[in-house]
């Protein structure tokens, strides 16, 4: 299989409009950005494809947060890094072969999308701003669908977000409504035909390469 995006070109930087925070004009470290998913496209799944699933992981996210977005600290690279989902989508239809730029996210929905947008009959699990966000009234929430990059501005390591295509042999995985990514991984293993995997990365700290 094969992954592209019109967005992006593989391993490089994306777009801040596909972000959910970016540098402000005044030069604040962060501010909301338009949060619109990039476009996507796959081909070359086997014929037996009945589903694909879709993915956003930022492998690259602090495990610890003592150093996060504090003035006159930086998260060093050498620490240890934990996943970070940005966008879980299951049963997308074996018909299916791309998703437009803006199509399932198009704006910051404080508190998260109630009903994110997506292809017909396909379903969206919780993306781990819900963890986030969970201790600000102003937002907390459950965070489904797509809501993109917003690494901490203080990061000395350059982000990279891997959008992964699973082509599976089921057209509908055996989840509950709200799954997050530990839950889809399990529900992935023995129906995986081929993937897909396309890297865009990303940062907020001026001193780190915008590769």
């Amino acid at each position: 299989m094969q992954i592209r995006s019109d967005s992006f070109r593989n391993n490089t930087r994306i777009p801040a409009e596909f972000a959910f925070g970016k540098p402000g004009d005044a030069g604040e470290p962060c501010v909301l950005s338009a949060n619109r998913n990039p476009q996507l496209a796959w081909s070359g799944a086997p014929p037996a494809t009945q589903s694909f699933a879709l993915v956003c992981i930022d492998g690259d996210v602090p495990s610890r947060g003592d150093d996060v977005n504090q003035q006159g600290r930086s998260v060093p690279v050498d620490l240890p890094r934990v996943d970070f989902a940005h966008w879980l989508m299951i049963d997308i239809p074996a018909h299916c072969s791309a998703i437009a730029a803006g199509a399932c996210s198009d704006g910051i929905a404080a508190h998260g999308k109630r009903v994110p947008q997506g292809p017909a009959g396909s379903r969206q699990g919780r993306n781990d701003y819900t963890g986030w966000f969970a201790s600000d009234p102003g937002m907390a929430g459950d965070y489904l669908g797509y809501d993109g990059p917003c690494p901490p501005w203080n990061d000395a390591l350059l982000h990279r977000y891997r959008f992964r295509v699973y082509a599976l042999d089921v057209a509908r995985l055996d989840l509950p409504q709200m799954f997050g990514w530990a839950e889809l991984q399990n529900a992935l293993r023995g129906h995986v035909l081929d993937e897909a995997e396309i890297i865009g990365t990303y940062s907020l700290n001026p001193t780190v390469s915008r590769v």
